[in-house]
C-alpha cells in the first residue's frame, strides 16, 4: 500500500498477518484486547511499519508459540511495561508450562503402561486396573475395597468428583471440570470456557485457532483452484 506520506514503507493489515500466517482477523483481535497497539492509519486503512511487524512478531511469539493468555502477552508484546514487570510475566508462563509438561509426561507414562495389557476389554480382565484406579484416580482416596461400597462411602464423604445429575437440568459439572457454559473448542473438542465480557471463545488456546486458520485457509485455496474464491481481507 502507498504510504500517503508516511516516511517509512508500510503495509496493510493483510500483508501484516500473512507475514505470520495468521488471519487480519487475530490482528485486530489483538489489537483490542491489548496486545498490540493502535496502528497508525492511512487512508482509514491500518499501517504497519517495520517496527510494528516486529511488534506483531512478538505477538506472536508470546501467544502462539509461548501459548500465553492475552491478558499476560499484552504484558510483554504491547510496549508498555518495565523489564522487571514483563519478565515476571514470562516467568510465571514457564511455571505453567512445566506444571503442564509434568501432566502431559505423567499421561504419556500411564499410557504407555496401559499399551501393556493384553486383553480385549480391560475393564473385565485386566488384573492391575484396580490398582491403576487407586493410583491414578480419586478412587484412590477412599479406602474400601469394594467399588460399590467406595462410591457410596465417597458420596457420603463429600469427597466425589461430580454430583448427581438433576433430570430437568443436566449435569452441573463434567467430568473435565469445565465451568458451566463451556462450549467444545472447534479445533481440538477440549473444552472451552465461556469468556466474562467480549465476543465467544470458539477455540481453547490460540495455537489451536491457528491451526483452524491454516486449515480453513488450505481449503480455500483448494476451492478457489477449482473456481470458487474467498471472501475479502477487510480493512
Amino acid at each position: 500500500m502507498s504510504n500517503g506520506g508516511m516516511r517509512h514503507p508500510v503495509v496493510g493489515i493483510g500483508e501484516a498477518a500473512a507475514l505470520y500466517d495468521i488471519a487480519p482477523s487475530t490482528l485486530r483481535w489483538w489489537e483490542r484486547q491489548g496486545v498490540l497497539p493502535p496502528p497508525e492509519r492511512v487512508r482509514g486503512r491500518r499501517a504497519y511499519p517495520d517496527a510494528e511487524l516486529r511488534r506483531i512478531g512478538l505477538a506472536y511469539l508470546c501467544c502462539v508459540t509461548g501459548a500465553m493468555p492475552l491478558a499476560h502477552a499484552a504484558r510483554v508484546a504491547s510496549g508498555r511495561e518495565r523489564n522487571t514487570a514483563w519478565q515476571a510475566t514470562v516467568r510465571e508462563q514457564i511455571t505453567r508450562l512445566d506444571e503442564q509438561a509434568a501432566r502431559l509426561t505423567a499421561a504419556r507414562r500411564y499410557l504407555e503402561h496401559l499399551l501393556g495389557c493384553p486383553d480385549d476389554d480391560p475393564v473385565a480382565r485386566c488384573p492391575v486396573l484396580d490398582q491403576d484406579l487407586a493410583a491414578h484416580t480419586p478412587r484412590g482416596r477412599v479406602p474400601e475395597a469394594d467399588l460399590t461400597a467406595a462410591a457410596r462411602a465417597a458420596r457420603a464423604r463429600g469427597t466425589a468428583a461430580l454430583r448427581d445429575e438433576n433430570p430437568e437440568r443436566g449435569p452441573e459439572r463434567d467430568v473435565t471440570g469445565a465451568r458451566a457454559g463451556a462450549v467444545p473448542c472447534a479445533g481440538c473438542g477440549r473444552a472451552v470456557a465461556r469468556a466474562p465480557r467480549g465476543r465467544p471463545r470458539t477455540h481453547c488456546s490460540p495455537a489451536c485457532r491457528q491451526r483452524a486458520y491454516r486449515a480453513r485457509t488450505a481449503r480455500q485455496r483448494q476451492g478457489a483452484g477449482a473456481g470458487e474464491h474467498p471472501g475479502p481481507a477487510g480493512r
